[in-house]
């Protein structure tokens, strides 16, 4: 009979601990509770801390779970299944917007296109699932961002680049543009990305209320926006939409 690797089975018992009862706990606590030495209980938080699934507060020094844990977590989501939920919902929104619908998840540090629906119209397009977009300058993105702290990470420490005049690439700029996007419920790409084109996205969450995945639609500034702006009855739909698929998953009235 195989013998069960004895420094994963004490890492398990580690995350157990952290999942349950304070929010932080000390090494000198975490060290008591599971009956090793405080060096090897260190070693371990390292190895755990430098993988995400753990994370030491600065001021106190004392560790709580990981974000990544979280991206582990919302696994058991298959993407055909998100897919699957959205797919008479961003047919309506494509029907009742008159643009192309998109929805996204996080992937390799950008968003991957898991499902497009094209503008219904008879202009010829290009199917564009499995196409990657940026977390910084798309709505999709910036949604995923302000929503997910493992795409949070990822887009604060990737090179955030200026594809246009527009593009907000500093971060302090940045950081605002999630607290707007949190405070409003979707977010916006005005010629951020591509020049002449516009986006608005909105979150979806699934049972727990964790974030799984945006829905936005894209098209021409001059569809989109009036006067400067989005649309508002576009961006209602588009939150609608996102509602719709959220419920649809579990998640209940938001």
């Amino acid at each position: 009979m195989a013998r069960n690797i004895q420094s994963l089975e004490r890492a398990a018992a580690m995350l157990r601990l952290l999942a349950g009862g304070e929010r932080r706990l000390g090494l000198s606590d975490i060290a008591s509770s599971l009956g090793l030495a405080k060096g090897t209980a260190h070693g371990i938080l390292r190895t755990l801390q430098q993988e995400g699934f753990v994370e030491q507060d600065e001021a106190s020094g004392r560790y709580q779970l990981g974000a990544e844990l979280l991206r582990l977590g919302t696994t058991y989501l298959d993407v055909h299944e998100l897919r699957a939920r959205a797919l008479v919902w961003t047919d309506d929104l494509a029907r009742s917007s008159g643009e192309s619908v998109y929805l996204g998840v996080l992937h390799q540090q950008g968003v991957l296109i898991v499902h497009h629906v094209f503008r219904p119209d008879d202009s010829r397009q290009v199917l564009e699932i499995g196409a990657m977009q940026p977390l910084h300058s798309t709505a999709l993105g910036k949604v995923l961002s302000a929503y997910d702290p493992v795409a949070h990470s990822e887009a604060i420490e990737a090179d955030r680049k200026a594809f246009t005049d527009r593009t907000k690439c500093e971060l302090d700029g940045f950081e605002h543009i999630l607290d707007m996007t949190r405070a409003r419920g979707y977010a916006a790409d005005v010629e951020e990305t591509w020049e002449g084109v516009a986006s608005v996205a909105a979150p979806i969450h699934d049972r727990r209320r964790m974030p799984v995945g945006a829905v936005g639609i894209t098209g021409a500034v001059e569809r989109l926006c009036r006067d400067g702006e989005l649309r508002p009855e576009l961006i209602a739909a588009v939150r609608d939409c996102a509602r719709a698929v959220s419920r649809d998953l579990g998640a209940g009235r938001f």
